[in-house]
């Protein structure tokens, strides 16, 4: 018999992959080049020039069994050594290659970290808005996922339902900064009450509580600002990154946890992730991609695109009315809708051929995510479509 919890999945399917779904097929109607996509967050700038050499030479230089075998279950150790050296000359701790595992991005960084951190009936806890799939990704481990109620002033924490909402039941704090789909990255003063919170609750439980960042867009940040480091500010910390969205390379599924050398059982937390890739078949990304990254480390492709179209699209909102906070980083913006009911308010977008993302699913009812990861052209050309939307269905001038 079929797993009925999988097939009752089928009902709830993510509304951004609907809202993809519809823009391909108005697509074919009218052409995509009229479609003004804003669902799906696909990066769209090319990869980095210096990962294709290196590629084209691996595949020169390397034998099959280099390049196309099996990696070790942890990842290649020469590149898990590369990694551990980046990150220690970038943030100053004492990383080595046992703190590093090697996934299948960021999605599989999380599966391995959750599962490594709880167990069944445990509580993680979340901060809304965020990123709808965190529900499959605990639920599945059988922890329940607990979200704290959005900050909409600024979409930093919301201190006070958060300390409000810890409990002993609490083994993991769940973060995502720069965040999706807010573009909001939190600060230093967030990042350090949120750790402050943390480890006295520690301290009172009498057991860990580890923080799980979510970091895919670490590099996108705006106004020549860096991301603050959350495993910096925190022992018992696990960053989970993928290279999808530095290097534009979301297809080849690669990424990495690195675990804080002073968390408890730091030398064995990767060594506990290669074993819970037995169970869940998660395991052993790609070694050609590996390698290729392996050189790559500190470099980014050319993503000033996505703050010069930030700016575009945060302007033009202003300028019509809508409540938005102005994003830190990603390529998402989270306006507040021109109704109470999101849904409704993206439906009445479609007929303008504007393919909006909204809010429900996020946690936050009311707005609306835009992905704006397209052509800059695409998006100067939106706007008219934009305005002439809110001023025919919203009356707005």
């Amino acid at each position: 018999m079929i797993n009925q919890m999988y097939k009752d999945m089928l009902n709830g399917k993510s509304i951004i992959r609907q809202q993809s779904e519809f823009a391909t097929e108005l697509g074919k109607k009218i052409g995509y080049e009229n479609v003004f996509d804003y669902s799906l967050g696909n990066p769209s700038v090319p990869v980095h020039e210096a990962y294709t050499k290196t590629m084209h030479h691996l595949l020169d230089t390397l034998s099959p069994a280099e390049l196309h075998g099996y990696s070790p279950s942890l990842g290649n150790t020469e590149v898990r050594t590369k990694v551990a050296a980046s990150l220690k000359q970038r943030f100053g701790l004492d990383y080595e290659t046992k703190h590093i595992f090697m996934t299948s991005g960021a999605a599989g960084a999380l599966a391995h970290a959750l599962r490594c951190v709880t167990q069944p009936g445990d509580e993680v806890i979340t901060f809304a808005p965020f990123f709808p799939e965190y529900c499959e990704y605990v639920g599945k481990t059988g922890a329940v996922l607990k979200v704290v109620p959005a900050n909409t002033k600024d979409f930093q924490i919301n201190f006070e339902a958060f300390e409000e909402m810890m409990n002993e039941k609490v083994q993991a704090v769940l973060i995502n900064t720069p965040n999706n789909p807010s573009g909001i990255a939190y600060s230093e003063e967030t990042i350090l009450k949120l750790t402050e919170i943390m480890d006295k609750k520690q301290k009172e439980y009498g057991h860990d509580i580890f923080l799980i960042s979510d970091e895919p867009y670490r590099e996108i940040v705006f106004d020549g600002k860096a991301s603050v480091y959350p495993s910096k500010y925190y022992d018992n910390s696990l960053s989970c990154y993928s290279f999808s969205k530095s290097l534009s390379l979301p297809g080849e599924r690669i990424g990495y946890i690195a675990v804080n050398p002073k968390a408890t059982d730091a030398d064995i937390i990767a060594v506990i992730c290669g074993q819970i890739s037995r169970g869940i078949g998660h395991n052993c990304p790609s070694s050609s991609v590996q390698l290729a990254v392996a050189e790559v480390l500190d470099k980014t492709s050319d993503l000033s695109v996505y703050e010069e179209n930030m700016n575009l699209i945060y302007d033009e909102l202003v300028k019509l009315g809508f409540t938005v906070v102005r994003p830190g980083g990603t390529f998402y913006i989270f306006p507040k809708a021109l109704e109470e009911d999101a849904n409704a308010f993206c439906m009445k977008a479609r007929k303008y051929n504007l393919i909006l993302v909204p809010s429900d699913s996020f946690g936050v009812p009311g707005y609306f995510r835009m992905s704006y990861c397209i052509d800059t052209e695409k998006v100067v050309r939106s706007l008219k479509a934009l305005e002439q939307f809110v001023k025919e269905e919203y009356g707005v001038k």
